[in-house]
């Protein structure tokens, strides 16, 4: 089971499904959402909570998020070159997703950092729905906890694979 969990822009789209205060079952945790807007459209930032793996997407059809969020996770480690073994156990541990309110203050602030982000990435006007795959890699690049110890700064495309290899193998 993993927990998406909306910021308050997003509340009314996705309601949580019930009153849930445990934490997921998968190597990635949490998965806090958020929505942005870029050239006037509108975009859903994800960040997973234990790897702060982003995922970048259209905000099209956000009610249907809960069903798509494995797939999507999927295909971002695809890209990222983790083992199909790995994948499939992230997958399976993922089966159910539950919504619930976000409880993690930091992940939080990686989320609006990463957002603020994501502009400067994107040509002004000239972007589409299949560069988004590259911001999410240039956001997967960026140190985050920077500020604390060498080994406590998170660089997400390299953590992400550890914590799958560490929890599944």
């Amino acid at each position: 089971m993993v927990i998406l969990r909306p910021t308050q822009k997003l509340r009314t789209a996705l309601r949580f499904t019930e009153a849930f205060d445990g934490e997921s079952d998968t190597a990635l945790g949490d998965w806090y959402v958020n929505r942005i807007v870029v050239d006037r459209r509108p975009l859903l930032l994800l960040v997973s909570s234990k790897a702060l793996l982003p995922l970048l997407l259209p905000a099209r059809d956000v009610s249907s998020l809960p069903e798509r969020l494995p797939a999507l996770v999927s295909t971002a480690l695809r890209r990222l070159g983790v083992a199909p073994e790995l994948i499939a156990a992230e997958m399976e541990a993922m089966a159910s997703v539950v919504i619930a309110p976000t409880r993690d203050r930091s992940v939080l602030g990686i989320l609006v950092d990463a957002a603020k982000a994501v502009p400067y990435y994107l040509e002004a006007g000239r972007w589409d729905d299949s560069t988004l795959p590259l911001v999410e890699a240039k956001i997967a690049t960026t140190p985050w906890h920077a500020s604390k110890r060498r080994s406590e700064v998170v660089f997400p495309h390299q953590v992400a694979p550890r914590i799958l290899t560490d929890r599944w193998r």
